[in-house]
């Protein structure tokens, strides 16, 4: 299917999966299995890639994941460095401290690069699948930065006020959880009479307002003046569309970078074709307020 592509201004969100691995096995991981064998795995590379991307569409946004990004701070640095800062970066961390790297440490890497990161998205699960450092780090953190939880089959419901309570004292601090991507569908995308954990946030806190696109939405809540908001997405990046001229299109709304540098347009191994993408036709951006 060679498809010429289409994406939105600016260009598709590049997630970088950094060539180290984490400590961890949160059971909703679809990546773990790729830090198997790290052979091959290049920080070179991934700054080669980084700049093709750069070249092709230098507002782009870009995510560091993995793995965790914050395990090794000097290569972190090092890939960071190669992005100018026409881009917004995130990175997706469970702020990890260790015998090897102190809370000085991360604290320290994360304000050093404060004029260039975007976002940290802080991993807090209320079911305990990882080491988690002490939430005193987060009022100290110098960059803007978000609490991610995955809510993950049956999670204790109970939980749910305890666990936003806990945040609500932190300046700064908002809550996204998110429902587990490999289980969205079309169909269930913005399904809400059945959907458990949309019923559950509901319950707690009063309903703000919703936001989507084709691949993604966002339901928001205010729990006494911290935002929630409740994120689906569907488990690829890459829509198939023919416009009213009747002109098909792959519709790219995230391109991988991974641990060996390849790029990839869409979760399931397909490599995006670099030469192709650099005819891409762009469209405003799709997210829209719904309600």
């Amino acid at each position: 299917m060679n498809y010429p592509y289409k994406t939105r201004e600016g260009g598709a969100t590049v997630t970088i999966f950094v060539p180290y691995d984490c400590r961890n096995n949160c059971p909703f991981c679809i990546n773990k299995e790729e830090y198997a064998d790290c052979t091959g795995f290049s920080v070179e590379a991934i700054c080669k890639s980084i700049a093709v991307m750069d070249a092709i569409t230098p507002h782009c946004d870009f995510v560091f994941t993995g793995g965790e990004p914050l395990d090794n701070l000097s290569a972190l640095q090092t890939m960071l460095d190669c992005i100018p800062t026409t881009h917004k970066v995130y990175i997706n961390t469970t702020l990890p401290v260790s015998e090897h790297q102190s809370a000085k440490d991360v604290l320290s890497f994360l304000a050093r690069n404060k004029q260039k990161i975007t976002c940290v998205n802080i991993s807090r699960h209320m079911q305990k699948y990882v080491q988690e450092s002490n939430d005193d780090l987060l009022p100290c953190l110098e960059v803007p930065f978000r609490i991610n939880c995955v809510l993950y089959k049956h999670y204790p419901s109970q939980e749910l006020v305890p666990y936003v309570e806990r945040f609500l004292p932190i300046k700064g601090a908002n809550i996204q959880f998110r429902f587990d991507y490999t289980e969205t569908t079309p169909d269930n995308l913005y399904e809400e009479a059945n959907d458990r954990i949309l019923q559950d946030l509901k319950g707690i806190a009063p309903f703000s307002g919703l936001d989507g696109c084709r691949m993604r939405c966002g339901f928001h809540f205010d729990y006494k003046g911290m935002e929630l908001t409740y994120h689906k997405t569907l488990p690829y990046s890459t829509i198939i569309e023919t416009d009213d001229a009747g002109q098909t299109f792959a519709i790219l709304y995230d391109i991988l970078i991974k641990q060996t540098g390849a790029i990839h347009g869409d979760w399931d191994g397909t490599v995006l074709d670099v030469e192709r993408y650099k005819q891409v036709t762009f469209e405003p951006y799709d997210l829209k307020y719904l309600k």
